[in-house]
């Protein structure tokens, strides 16, 4: 047969022939797409939180930063992500060591059940713990006997935050860890290597950025968690109010300036959420990239 000769595909490369790849047109109506709908759903309201926080002037701002139920607010977020993120942490490494390394009974049931956050409205899990441990909950007389306060406490918001952001680092490893399978692990065990000497060496090193990437996704939640939150802090202010808290009720007492004031440090950790997390993504495209090659 005659015709033009056929140029070979590399692997991995996307053929360049232009009868398959689509029309210019059509790649640039769908980027333009794209930026009209960044635009409008995220530049500009990061822009208008900004403007609103410092319409006043920056006195008005750090005054309203620095306000005693702001500070009581941030320092709150703060011990909640301090406590949450590293439990987290814990948990995802266990949950996606135990379902990428091992095969049991229950295994797809543990799969849903880390999804379940996803799935299930904060404010429901907020009344879950409320059902649990209110008053007239099921193990509420018995703590309101020993004294012992989880709900309207930073007990509760804890356990709430855990709830909602747990799937987060086990979600990033339990592919990555499927991935790149458990040959080394076994090599490592084989040549005398201790289990922890395996995790240390072998395994952490392979997931390092994998691990980054969700709890850098997990501390943002956490931090900015406002559903389940809302339900099990009482809103006692100066004591129960996270940052997101503080912004309603500042919003909702016609405080704009210092609503916004609070909302911009809510912002600020978006944006640096998103730069880091882009980084890692990025560093964690390269070393799959350079696991696959390093495999051929």
């Amino acid at each position: 047969m005659s015709g033009a000769p056929v140029t070979p595909v590399r692997r991995g490369e996307l053929p360049s022939s232009p009868d398959i790849l689509e029309p210019r047109w059509v790649r640039y109506v769908l980027i333009a797409i794209a930026l009209i709908f960044l635009t409008l759903f995220l530049f500009v309201p990061l822009v208008s939180v900004f403007y609103e926080a410092l319409k006043k002037g920056w006195d008005a701002y750090a005054a309203a930063i620095v306000e005693d139920d702001a500070i009581a607010a941030i320092k709150l977020t703060l011990i909640t992500a301090a406590i949450a993120v590293p439990l987290n942490l814990v948990f995802g490494v266990a949950a996606s060591w135990c379902i990428a390394k091992f095969e049991f009974r229950g295994k797809s049931l543990l799969l849903t059940l880390i999804d379940l956050p996803f799935s299930v409205s904060p404010v429901i899990s907020g009344l879950i713990y409320v059902l649990l441990f209110g008053a007239q909950g099921y193990f509420g007389p018995w703590l309101m006997d020993h004294d012992i306060k989880i709900l309207f406490a930073v007990p509760g918001i804890v356990l709430a935050t855990i709830f909602v952001t747990f799937p987060f680092v086990a979600r990033e490893l339990i592919p990555l860890m499927q991935a790149q399978g458990s040959e080394e692990e076994e090599a490592a065990i084989v040549l005398g290597a201790s289990g922890w000497d395996t995790f240390r060496r072998v395994t952490l090193p392979n997931i390092k950025w994998g691990l980054l990437y969700g709890v850098i996704l997990c501390n943002a939640r956490a931090m900015g968690e406002f559903g389940a939150v809302s339900v099990v802090s009482g809103h006692i202010r100066g004591e129960t109010n996270t940052m997101p808290l503080q912004v309603e009720i500042l919003y909702n007492e016609y405080n704009f300036a210092a609503a916004f004031a609070v909302a911009s440090l809510l912002a600020l950790l978006a944006l640096v959420t998103l730069v880091v997390k882009t980084l890692i993504a990025w560093r964690l495209n390269e070393s799959v990239a350079d696991d696959a090659r390093n495999s051929e």
